[in-house]
């Protein structure tokens, strides 16, 4: 039996190598691969993006006392859970799209420093970073009145300078306190921190890694199962469920909750009970630190007892 010649022309065809199994995607993965679909536009060569230019980062001064605000009793204690002490005392968060660092100078004042801000930008960071510091307050004016009216806290004022209260994005600050029923401080900072990854990403300070928070539309991606696997427990339809009642408000959302600074306390407190998720302490918290609502006072049992 003669063999078969094979032409010379033929190769003999190389098995391919196997590749190692993928680590599966996170959500954040996930979302940016749904959001890549939704916008695969053709892109061209020749367009040139514009230079964008960066001044190098240096601290500096907000003029603002420690009297009228202490970082360690702002920052820390409940009021938002975003910002991280990256080094002793230094405290980075994100406020809209810029992420900052603050730290005391030796003076006892608050100095800022800008990470990655292009220096068009860098005069509506520190306009965005004021307004989150809700400077327009003055602590020493109401401790004065605070004193005069209650004997006790008099006593206890020289212990409580500067602790200031935010004003902080209304969506942000909903969100986060969703996240807060019945809950502590370590397990809704890794709650708060899920949703926050689901931003774009804006860098790393101190080990840490810092998102702008997402939008409604990307919050909207998320499904009640993805978050019960992250451990949101019944909160995941809570957040869900309003983020599609905010969605269905004419004028959207993020423009209805905007509106609320404008109500009185008796109506905004109303109007947030509404949304899925959102008792009167919640509503309370929410109305405090972000709609202006200055003289609500949040209330639960640890209060009472």
């Amino acid at each position: 039996m003669q063999s078969l010649k094979l032409p010379r022309t033929m190769k003999k065809r190389r098995r391919p190598i196997p590749q190692p199994p993928s680590t599966p995607p996170t959500p954040q993965t996930l979302l940016l691969k749904t959001l890549d679909a939704s916008n695969n536009k053709p892109t061209s060569n020749s367009s040139k993006k514009p230079r964008i230019l960066f001044n190098t980062p240096k601290w500096l001064p907000l003029n603002i006392p420690q009297s009228e605000l202490s970082l360690s009793l702002t920052l820390p204690t409940g009021q938002t859970f975003r910002w991280k002490e990256t080094t002793h005392l230094h405290y980075t968060g994100v406020i809209g799209s810029h992420l900052i660092s603050l730290k005391h100078l030796q003076n006892g004042g608050v100095a800022y420093l800008l990470h990655q801000t292009p220096s068009s930008e860098e005069d509506d960071a520190r306009s965005a970073l004021l307004d989150f510091l809700n400077v327009g307050i003055s602590l020493t004016e109401i401790w004065e009145v605070f004193k005069a009216s209650d004997l006790r806290f008099a006593g206890l004022a020289r212990y409580l300078g500067g602790a200031r209260v935010l004003r902080q994005d209304p969506l942000e600050c909903l969100i986060q306190f969703l996240c807060s029923s019945n809950n502590n401080i370590g397990r809704i900072t890794k709650m708060v921190d899920y949703l926050s990854s689901l931003g774009n990403y804006l860098g790393s300070v101190g080990g840490f890694d810092f998102y702008e928070f997402p939008s409604l539309d990307r919050l909207s991606m998320i499904s009640e199962e993805d978050l019960r696997k992250a451990g949101f427990g019944y909160r995941a339809k809570y957040i869900i469920g309003t983020v599609k009642a905010l969605q269905s408000k004419p004028g959207g959302g993020i423009e209805w909750l905007a509106s609320l600074r404008e109500m009185d306390l008796h109506h905004v407190v109303a109007a947030l009970s509404t949304l899925p998720g959102v008792g009167p302490k919640v509503a309370a918290c929410i109305a405090l630190f972000s709609l202006d609502q200055h003289h609500a006072i949040p209330v639960d049992t640890h209060v009472w007892q």
